[in-house]
C-alpha cells in the first residue's frame, strides 16, 4: 500500500473517531437536559393540547373578505373535524374556526388542520382550530431543498445535510432544553455552536490540518463577536431583556422556571455569527492548504500574507450579507417605525435599533476578526517542516 493511501486511511479512521466523540457528547446532553420535571406534570389538570384533524362538515361560514385590511379573511366558522392523531384519535368534535388578518384562514371539507384541544378538569373538552395542517407543505419543500442540494452538490451536498440534521438536534435536544433549565444562555449557547462548528467541519473535510485550523479560527471569530457584543451593551446600557417576545419569558420565570433572559441576545449573536465565521474560515483555511501543496516552501510571512490579501476580498460582500440580512428580517417593523415619522432622536435613542446594531455589527465584527486569526492559524501550521 502507497504511504498516500496510508495517510488517507488514517485520517478517515481520525474522522470517523472524531465524529463518534461528537455524537457521543450530544447523546450525553440530550439525554439528561431532556428529562420530563414529573412533579410539574403531577399537578397539571387543565390542558390543552395541539392535535391534527380533517375538516368532515362545515356548518356555518360567515367568513368575508376585508378591503381595508388588504383583502384579508374575516369572520367565524362551525365545523365538524375527524381528530387523526393524540388520545381523541378517531374522534369526531365540533370546532370553532376564529378567522382574522393576522391568525388563521378559511377552510373546507377535507382539509387539514392542527387543532387545540383543550381537557378539563371535569373530563370534558373542546376544540378550536389552530391553523391550516401545514406539515405536508413543510415536508413537500424539504424534499425538493434535499433533492437540489443532493443534485447540485452530490457528496458534499449530502455532507451538508447531515450536517444540517445535527444542527436542528443540537438546537431543540440540548440548546433549548439546556436555557429551560437555567443553563447560562451564553456559556450553553457557546458550548453547543463549538460542537456544532466541530461536527460539521469533519464532516465536509475530514480530520485534518484544514479542519483544524478553520475550527480554531471559528471558535475564535465567535468569541471576538462575543466580545464585541458584550461591550456593545455595555455602552448601550440594553440587554436580552429588551427584545421582542421577552415578555412571555419573563412571565415563565415568575413560575419559577429560571432563564437567563439578559444573555439571550449575546446567545442569539453567538448563532447568527456561526455560519458566516465558519464559511470564512474554511474558505480561508482551504486558500492557504492549497498554497502549501502548490509550493511546500511557502514561508510563514508568505502564507500569512497571501491569506490576508485573500480575507480582504471576503470582507466586503460578507458584512453587507449579514446587515441585510439582519434587515431583512426586521422589515417589517422598519417599515412600520418609518410609517410613524419619528424624529431622529427618537429613532436613535430606541432599543430596537440599538439591538439590530448590536447583532448586526457584532457577527460582522466576528467574521472580520476570523480572517487574521484563521491566516495566522494555518499559516502557522502549514509552514512548520
Amino acid at each position: 500500500m502507497s504511504d498516500k493511501r496510508k495517510i488517507h486511511l488514517l485520517a478517515d479512521k481520525k474522522t470517523i473517531i472524531a465524529a463518534v466523540i461528537c455524537m457521543f457528547v450530544f447523546i450525553l446532553c440530550a439525554f439528561f437536559l431532556n428529562q420530563e420535571d414529573k412533579a410539574l406534570a403531577a399537578v397539571q389538570t387543565d390542558i390543552a393540547e395541539y392535535e391534527n384533524g380533517k375538516v368532515v362538515e362545515i356548518l356555518s361560514d360567515n367568513t368575508r373578505q376585508d378591503e381595508t385590511a388588504d383583502g384579508a379573511w374575516r369572520g367565524e366558522q362551525i365545523l365538524t373535524v375527524l381528530v387523526t392523531t393524540g388520545r381523541y384519535k378517531g374522534e369526531t368534535l365540533l370546532a370553532y374556526n376564529y378567522v382574522g388578518p393576522i391568525y388563521s384562514v378559511p377552510v373546507k371539507a377535507g382539509d387539514g388542520v392542527t387543532l387545540i384541544i383543550s381537557t378539563y378538569s371535569d373530563g370534558t373538552h373542546q376544540a378550536t382550530v389552530y391553523e391550516v395542517n401545514r406539515i405536508p407543505g413543510i415536508l413537500v419543500m424539504l424534499l425538493l431543498f434535499v433533492l437540489a442540494t443532493i443534485l447540485v452538490g452530490g457528496k458534499n451536498g449530502a455532507k451538508s445535510l447531515i450536517g444540517l440534521l445535527f444542527i436542528a438536534l443540537c438546537l431543540f435536544m440540548i440548546l433549548l432544553p439546556g436555557l429551560m433549565k437555567g443553563a447560562s444562555p451564553v456559556i450553553m449557547t457557546f458550548i453547543v455552536c463549538a460542537l456544532i462548528a466541530a461536527f460539521s467541519l469533519m464532516i465536509m473535510s475530514g480530520f485534518s490540518t484544514k479542519t483544524v485550523c478553520s475550527f480554531l479560527g471559528t471558535v475564535s471569530g465567535v468569541a471576538m463577536a462575543l466580545l464585541f457584543a458584550s461591550i456593545a451593551q455595555a455602552i448601550l446600557r440594553i440587554d436580552g431583556l429588551r427584545q421582542e417576545n421577552v415578555e412571555a419569558l419573563l412571565q415563565l420565570n415568575n413560575t419559577g422556571m429560571k432563564i437567563g433572559l439578559r444573555g439571550l441576545l449575546s446567545a442569539g449573536i453567538i448563532i447568527s455569527s456561526l455560519g458566516a465565521v465558519m464559511d470564512v474560515t474554511m474558505g480561508l483555511a482551504s486558500s492557504i492548504s492549497e498554497l502549501h501543496d502548490t509550493d511546500p516552501d511557502l514561508t510563514f510571512k508568505q502564507l500569512f500574507l497571501s491569506g490576508m490579501n485573500i480575507g480582504k476580498d471576503m470582507v466586503s460582500t460578507m458584512t453587507a450579507t449579514l446587515v441585510m440580512a439582519f434587515l431583512g428580517s426586521s422589515f417589517v417593523l422598519i417599515l412600520y417605525l418609518y410609517s410613524l415619522n419619528l424624529s431622529k432622536y427618537q429613532l436613535l435613542s430606541s432599543a430596537f435599533l440599538s439591538l439590530e446594531l448590536i447583532s448586526s455589527l457584532s457577527s460582522s465584527f466576528g467574521a472580520i476578526m476570523a480572517i487574521p486569526i484563521t491566516a495566522f492559524i494555518s499559516a502557522k501550521a502549514y509552514s512548520k517542516k
